[in-house]
């Protein structure tokens, strides 16, 4: 259990899919053949890490993956179809190709089936990340095999170092916005202009409140953007920034 498969080709499986309403058999050749593919496999659609951490930052890095000649980025996990597609919908992760491995099959094949009957999920995948060449697995990140659910090595940035230690990588932009406001538009319009992706939190929804607002900028207006950590201001200050 657990072993590393470098090396060796991927397990042979057929993968059953539903897109458009219609059941649809994906291969492990269509897959992986004749493709450089990135696979990250966790424990289970909607649970804590894999849907705060571990699916976001490969969505996020998927055109610097690209750039690498990544041709795919696929997120695979023994949950159904139906799951993974809401999961896909829920996380908006366009970048990224959902797999559901519902019996195990792959993952059994990949010797990463482990067990999780002590918190009702039964059989489900350990969590790694592998390189995989035209069906052969150059590179695989294993998690240590320690109680729990660690995630030290399987996550994008790890996978990215490999691939390219010198990658560069893409600017984090949140903004906050509040609806109606014209200057919010402009401000994501500049944003979409420098090809700049954005995390948008409009006030009102998931809890923020102007008091938050204020609290996280010190301003009560809106937007306020912030870039890799720096907060910029608003769509002025944004402007300046660009010109900058």
């Amino acid at each position: 259990m657990l072993n590393n498969r470098e090396g060796q080709k991927v397990p042979q499986v057929t993968f059953h899919t539903q897109q458009d309403n219609q059941w649809k058999n994906i291969t492990t050749d269509d897959l992986f053949a004749g493709k450089k593919v990135v696979l990250f496999a966790l424990p289970g659609a909607f649970t804590p890490t894999c849907s705060s951490t571990h699916l976001p930052r490969y969505n996020e890095l998927a055109g610097v993956f690209a750039k690498e000649g990544v041709d795919s980025i696929i997120c695979l996990s023994v949950n159904d179809t139906f799951v993974m597609n809401a999961w896909q919908a829920d996380q908006d992760a366009e970048n990224i190709t959902f797999i559901p491995d519902g019996n195990g099959d792959f993952s059994r094949g990949m010797d990463m089936l482990v067990s999780k009957t002590d918190l009702g999920f039964g059989d489900r995948s350990w969590r790694y990340s592998m390189l995989v060449v035209d069906g052969v697995i150059e590179k695989q990140f294993i998690e240590p095999d320690v109680p729990g659910d660690p995630f030290q090595v399987s996550d994008a940035d790890t996978m990215l170092a490999h691939l390219n230690a010198d990658a560069e990588q893409p600017k984090r932009v949140s903004i906050l916005t509040k609806a109606g406001c014209p200057h919010c538009v402009r401000a994501k319009a500049l944003l979409t202009t420098q090809g700049l992706p954005y995390e948008e939190i409009e006030l009102g929804s998931m809890g923020i409140s102007y008091s938050s607002l204020a609290a996280i900028t010190g301003r009560g207006t809106a937007p306020q953007i912030f870039i890799d950590g720096e907060h910029i201001g608003g769509a002025d200050e944004l402007e300046q920034w660009i010109a900058g």
